[in-house]
Formats: C-alpha cells, structure tokens, sequence
C-alpha cells in the first residue's frame, strides 16, 4: 500500500508537470548540458551526521508545530462543556448502578455503563466547537466517503500533515483501559455511523481508507510550504494557486475512487 502510495504521487507529478508545461508555462526551451562527477560512496560520518540533523529537526517539529496543533484540537473538542449532557447521562449511569452494589455490579452492568460512557463522550464532542465546523464541512466531504471528524482531521494537516493522526486520536477517542497498544487502529475498526444515510455502516471500510490517504497524499503540503513558495515566488497568487489546485485535483482523486469503488463493491 504504501509503495502505491507514492507510486501514484510520482505519477501525478509527472501529469501534472506535463499538463502545466504546454498551458501555464509554455515557454521555447533550451537544450542544456551539464557535466556531473562521478558518484562515490558518502563516508559514514556524513550519513551519520544528515541523520541526526534530519532527525533532530522532525523531533524540533513534533515539539511545536505537532504538540500546539494538537492541543489547539482539544481545547476545541473539550469546550464548550455542555455540563446538561454530563446530567443527562451521569443520572444514567446512576439508574444502572446504584441498585447493585460494588461487588454484585455484572459484567452486562459494566457494558452497559461503559457504553453510556462513550455516547456521552461522542455527544460532547458533536456539540463541541470542533464539532460545529466539522458538520459546516461535512456536505463537501461526504461525497468521498468522509465523516466529520475526518474533515477536521485534513483541516488540522494543512499545519503539518503530520498533526492528521494525533488529530485523529482526539477526535476518535481512544479507550484508556486499552494497553495493547492498537487502541486507535482498533477504534477506527469499530467506528460507525450514528445518523444519516450511512447510519450503522463501518465509517472507515478499506474503500474509505484508500480514498483518505489518497486525499493526504494529493491536498497541499502544509502553511509552511505556502509561505516558502510566496517567499521564492515574491507573490501570493502562485500559494494560493498551489493550495487550491491540489485541494481541487485531491477532492477529485478521492472522489472518482470512492464512487467508482462503490459501484463495483455496492
């Protein structure tokens, strides 16, 4: 999967490339012809070296960039409280409870609760800030098999794609009693829709996943590459032009999979 995966961004860059050279940038060029050394094998040190520096910068990234977006996230999916959804289901919760005590409480009783538990996480967050922009995105995605929370997971990449996951496993909310480690992978497994036409289907089947990564792979990189095009460029048109037709072409990728996948699979 991840080989295809950039096979099919090398594929793209080459159209693209193409399509661009004999409309936006049709120019007369010039044969060139540059000698090049001989290649030789770099010494240890210097792969040593590059690694570090390579390493040390994405541990600089995770740092800041990654931890700030991440709880700029949950800040907006802990507020506002909506403390009315904590009554409602705290007194639940109590009804299943209090006519047992500690040692008689079943395991059909703690299944219970536990679920109660998550409706009420997911409630809070659907009515949460992040909430509300993601169901003000959700019409534009949905066609590509996207819910919500997906959406505001791509919002949150245009920071640094990176920030996708960690986003993810905010919104997603992960059980904390889990230890094995899988506890997103195997959230994103048991997720379904609870409304809609979709209601009670697998949010994230194998079609979905391809047609999500394909979007990752395809939309623009983050706000830093922007700048740093507006910077080379000296003007903002050239960024904005990247930002919306990679945005475009990444809607349209993900869309033709998901749909023609669907006829095939539906």
């Amino acid at each position: 999967m991840l080989f295809g995966i950039y096979l099919l961004g090398i594929i793209l860059a080459g159209i693209v490339a193409w399509a661009m050279k004999k409309t936006l940038f049709k120019v007369e060029t010039i044969p060139f012809v540059m000698e090049l050394p001989p290649y030789r094998l770099p010494p240890i040190t210097s792969i040593l070296k590059q690694t570090w520096f390579k390493g040390e910068q994405y541990l600089r990234k995770m740092g800041t960039i990654i931890l700030l977006g991440s709880i700029i996230v949950w800040v907006l999916g802990y507020f506002p409280l909506n403390k009315q959804i904590d009554d409602e289901y705290n007194k639940k919760i109590s009804e299943l409870v209090s006519p047992n005590s500690n040692a008689a409480i079943t395991e059909g009783v703690k299944t219970k609760v536990k679920q109660l538990e998550q409706e009420k996480s997911a409630l809070k967050q659907e009515k949460s800030f992040i909430g509300y922009i993601g169901k003000f995105i959700e019409p534009a995605i949905y066609p590509l098999g996207f819910d919500w929370k997906m959406g505001v997971s791509l919002l949150a990449g245009s920071a640094a794609k990176e920030i996708i996951i960690s986003t993810m496993g905010v919104l997603y909310q992960t059980d904390r009693d889990d230890i094995t480690g899988h506890h997103l992978a195997d959230r994103l497994r048991k997720e379904k829709y609870t409304g809609g036409k979709r209601i009670g289907q697998f949010v994230f089947s194998p079609l979905v996943a391809i047609s999500y990564l394909i979007f990752i792979l395809i939309y623009f990189p983050c706000i830093a590459v922007i700048a740093a095009i507006k910077n080379e460029s000296g003007q903002w048109k050239w960024s904005l032009f990247l930002a919306v037709y990679t945005t475009v072409l990444a809607w349209l990728s993900s869309f033709a999979v998901f749909q023609i996948g669907s006829l095939f699979i539906g």
